[in-house]
């Protein structure tokens, strides 16, 4: 059996730490300034989940499970991007710097990988859509590919837990009370 994971896990695994900047390099400056566009990206998915689901060719109709943690996502320089991300996946949970190229469709950032080699599994391509509170796109390991869909959630705080909303507050404080 092929030993199948989604795109942004397999690279997230296989960043090499040494070619990244540290975290606290990753702001905005008068040399890189940002769009308003941009800076909304930036603010939307840093402290934020990617919470959805994947799909391959062999098993379309049988989506699992997946979740991303930004920590931080900041513009490097030109269309590239540094994502900090937590990745959960069998055994593994790391957090690594992961430097990505984000393109852009008018204002909808798609970020974006092109025959991205990683280590022991082949080489990737990907494009994947932020839209509004929604991710959606395709993924390509050559023999094996298929789409990652689900929504942007920010979290309350690093310790990755989801901001609670304010109506779900209220309902579970109205049941407690009476």
């Amino acid at each position: 059996m092929k030993r199948t994971i989604s795109l942004l896990g397999t690279v997230v695994l296989f960043c090499q730490p040494t070619f990244c900047p540290a975290e606290e390099s990753l702001v905005a400056s008068a040399d890189n300034p940002l769009t308003a566009a941009e800076q909304k990206f930036a603010e939307q998915l840093s402290g934020a989940q990617l919470v959805g689901h994947f799909t391959t060719w062999e098993t379309p109709d049988a989506p699992q499970k997946d979740t991303y943690t930004l920590k931080k996502v900041a513009k490097l320089q030109g269309d590239i991007w540094m994502f900090v991300a937590r990745i959960q996946y069998g055994e593994h949970d790391v957090t690594l710097p992961l430097p990505l190229k984000v393109q852009w469709a008018g204002d909808t950032p798609v970020i974006t990988l092109d025959k991205f080699p990683v280590p022991g599994f082949g080489i990737f391509s990907s494009r994947i859509v932020i839209h509004g509170v929604q991710y959606a796109g395709t993924w390509d390991g050559g023999d094996h590919g298929g789409h990652m869909y689900g929504t942007v959630v920010k979290l309350a705080d690093t310790d990755n837990q989801p901001q609670s909303d304010s109506a779900d507050q209220d309902e579970a404080e109205s049941k407690n009370s009476g």
